[in-house]
């Protein structure tokens, strides 16, 4: 009796001695992460103070994805012997000189992307990688301060295509008005006189015109994660369908060191290359600008993240 006593004893002085050490380990982590947090955010205060010093300001981050897959004899499958795949890529870079009486914002995209499925019991099909995403657009942007908040500025922007097309359709803004910084890491760009030239073969459906153009950009990094968001609208004064929008948006989480997991995603409206697709590829030759669907155009890519 005595011995199980004592065993019971030692059992739960071992108990409480472990649950006791368990909780103070437990504590101790929690002020190690308050201190690493406090550390943090000291370090986020400094790197504001650099990111606002006079000066250029270089980088560039994307994203990276691709798979790769052969089947042979999978007969629960449409066509079980096939080989596939798909790879693409997304690059944001920027250039940005700021100073105190004026500043030069330089920024690139280009998203492209390649897919193939070879169907090995069809000799007729196409078994090489074909172009999936195509994008590419440019844009610099001069503004003088008249304030902190507000500048006047002069714009180019550039959008075509690169693997496909290159320059059919081809968009030209060049333009004037004023840029607006609300707050940190935000610049809105607002040109009520913009002319938008439209580089095509086919004249009659895609055409030139004057108008207004709005820009919004908001890029930002916090710890581990980076994301840029980036508004591009023109709008007609001559006809609604030669107005056009491009919406992009880029995300990417640090894994380690400058590697990590990305997403992309871009929208867009385009009345003109809607109908020019109507027309030339799905050859409905009654479509007009009145009857054609203008559906959104979207795209995504989702692989891992590299930034410089």
């Amino acid at each position: 009796m005595k011995r199980l006593l004592m065993a019971c004893l030692l059992m739960a002085s071992v108990s409480f001695t472990y649950a006791q050490s368990e909780e103070e380990l437990k504590a101790a982590l929690a002020e190690k992460k308050d201190s690493i947090s406090a550390i943090q955010g000291r370090a986020d205060a400094i790197q504001a103070q650099i990111d606002a010093l006079p000066g250029w300001k270089i980088g560039a981050f994307g994203v990276i994805g691709g798979s790769i897959s052969n089947f042979n004899n999978w007969y629960a499958q449409g066509i079980p012997n096939n080989s596939s795949g798909n790879i693409g890529f997304t690059v944001n870079a920027f250039a940005n000189l700021q100073q105190e009486k004026f500043f030069w914002r330089n920024s690139g995209n280009v998203n492209l992307s390649w897919v193939k499925l070879d169907d090995q019991d069809d000799p007729t099909d196409e078994d090489g990688f074909r172009e999936a995403v195509d994008v590419f657009n440019i844009s610099s942007l001069y503004g003088r301060k008249l304030s902190e908040k507000f500048a006047i500025s002069a714009l180019g922007e550039y959008r075509t295509t690169l693997l496909n097309n290159f320059n059919n359709p081809g968009y030209l803004d060049l333009g004037v008005g004023g840029t607006w910084t609300p707050v940190e890491n935000l610049v809105v760009v607002i040109h009520p006189l913009n002319y938008n030239f439209v580089f095509a073969d086919d004249g009659d459906i895609f055409q030139s015109s004057l108008g207004a153009k709005i820009v919004a950009d908001y890029t930002r990094q916090i710890g581990a994660i980076a994301f840029k968001s980036n508004l591009s609208a023109f709008s007609s004064y001559e006809s609604s369908d030669l107005s056009n929008w491009t919406w992009i948006n880029s995300f990417s989480y640090t894994l380690w060191k400058m590697i990590g997991v990305g997403f992309d995603f871009g929208l867009r409206s385009n009345k003109q290359e809607a109908l020019n697709y109507a027309i030339n590829t799905l050859e409905i030759t009654d479509a007009t600008f009145e009857n054609v669907d203008n559906d959104l155009q979207t795209y995504w890519t989702l692989g891992l993240s590299y930034k410089f």
